[in-house]
């Protein structure tokens, strides 16, 4: 564990009840920055919302706007949490902010979380710096994540829903979908992905219990690709555009979620299509080239890629995507997999189950499922699996196996390791 997360744990209550009555006593000990935050792009979904805040950021960074941003979880530095003006938030800086929260912590008497007490550092840091727009992205749910203190935020984006982080949400999808609408607020618009329909459903009983108005993807507009591009269209106007940076089929749809954002922030065109075209956003298919793994591969004339998606629902994108590189390109495929104890490992390789794949199955710091169970879960898929006891011994196999192109991915927190390991370094 870092530095700054080792020292935030210090005051981590023993059991965590999701409740936003332990962030309004901390904000109020600290001012209530909340409610002086440049205008606020809310956004929450149980998969692709990282994504379409890179987007967001990138157009309006592209139209020229100064954004600040708050993403979670970090993978490599835990200043990628907070974007100041662009830029990640400075150590100084970071410290002092985590001073002040320690202090009204103090001073209140109160317990905080690592992301509430992260949360409350990043409102106080972007409220005490000059910027156009704050993008915010919540860490869990909606309707009680410690970022839904934020109640008038100028837009609210929620990206596709599904079933995760059971043992806070549940595993029905109305009620997954009911916590992500938490976040809509009378008089602004909320900006819908395309959703399952009993998702959709929760969703609009919510938009309509608090007056939010909504603009939802498949009805209100439409995102695809076409020609080597992306196609926008709402109910005025076609936008013929470059495709997203990011890989993989499902980025369209963030992309198109993006675009909306943009168009009700009346930006101009040319600057979607630079910020289409500029996007970055690692551990999102991310293609390794540098350090000892993409020196591995390119000896062995191999693809690298490392992907954090950690439910089924990423897991289906992964296999879309894989299976739209092997129809261009075949070549043999190994998955490089480690994932969370409490996560949905079955769903996670049945999703993957017809992608021929060989899996190799490895452990990482933090509470991460054994190997040996994660390949018999795999076999148990129709997968061929072997359990490994660490990156560099999967890797090694699969190439030695022939593997022509390798995926590491199931977890964010392991995606963190092998940047880390790999050298690679975070886009400022």
């Amino acid at each position: 564990m870092d530095p700054i997360s080792e020292r935030l744990r210090a005051r981590h209550p023993q059991r965590i009840d999701l409740s936003l009555e332990r962030m309004r006593v901390l904000c109020a000990a600290l001012g209530d920055p909340q409610h002086r935050l440049p205008p606020v792009i809310h956004v929450a979904g149980t998969n692709g919302k990282g994504s379409t805040v890179a987007f967001i950021r990138a157009i309006a960074e592209a139209a020229g706007l100064t954004v600040h941003c708050y993403t979670s979880p970090h993978l490599v530095r835990f200043n990628e949490r907070i974007r100041l003006g662009g830029r990640l938030i400075e150590d100084a800086a970071l410290h002092a902010v985590l001073d002040r929260v320690e202090t009204a912590l103090e001073q209140s008497g109160a317990e905080a979380t690592v992301f509430e007490s992260t949360t409350a550092a990043a409102f106080v840091a972007m409220s005490e710096t000059p910027a156009d727009l704050a993008i915010v992205e919540v860490g869990l749910g909606g309707l009680l994540d410690a970022t839904n203190v934020i109640d008038r935020p100028l837009l609210s984006v929620i990206a596709p829903v599904d079933l995760d982080h059971a043992e806070f949400l549940g595993d029905s999808l109305r009620g997954v979908a009911v916590e992500k609408a938490g976040i809509l607020k009378a008089g602004a618009r909320g900006l819908i992905a395309r959703q399952p329909d009993e998702a959709m459903a929760a969703i609009e009983v919510a938009a309509r219990a608090v007056q939010a108005p909504l603009t939802v993807m498949g009805v209100d507009f439409d995102a695809w690709a076409d020609r080597g591009g992306l196609s926008w269209q709402d109910q005025e106007r076609f936008l013929d555009l470059p495709a997203p940076a990011l890989s993989g089929p499902h980025q369209f749809d963030n992309a198109g979620l993006a675009v909306a954002v943009a168009l009700e922030l009346d930006l101009p065109e040319a600057a979607i299509a630079d910020g289409l075209r500029s996007v970055r956003w690692p551990a999102r298919m991310q293609r390794l080239t540098a350090g000892p793994y993409g020196d591995a591969a390119r000896a062995a004339d191999a693809e690298l890629w490392l992907d954090g998606g950690h439910n089924p629902h990423a897991a289906a994108a992964l296999a879309a995507t894989l299976g739209e590189r092997q129809a261009k390109a075949p070549r043999p495929l190994a998955l490089i997999v480690g994932i969370l104890a409490n996560k949905d490992a079955g769903g996670f390789f049945e999703a993957l189950s017809r992608s021929g794949a060989a899996v190799f199955t490895v452990p990482f710091d933090g509470a991460a499922a054994e190997p040996e169970a994660l390949a018999a879960m795999a076999r148990g898929h129709g997968l061929g699996a072997t359990a490994c006891g660490s990156v560099e011994e999967a890797l090694s196999r699969a190439l030695r196996l022939g593997a022509g192109r390798v995926t590491i991915c199931g977890s964010l927190y392991l995606a963190g390791e092998v940047l880390g390991a790999a050298r690679e370094t975070w886009p400022d």
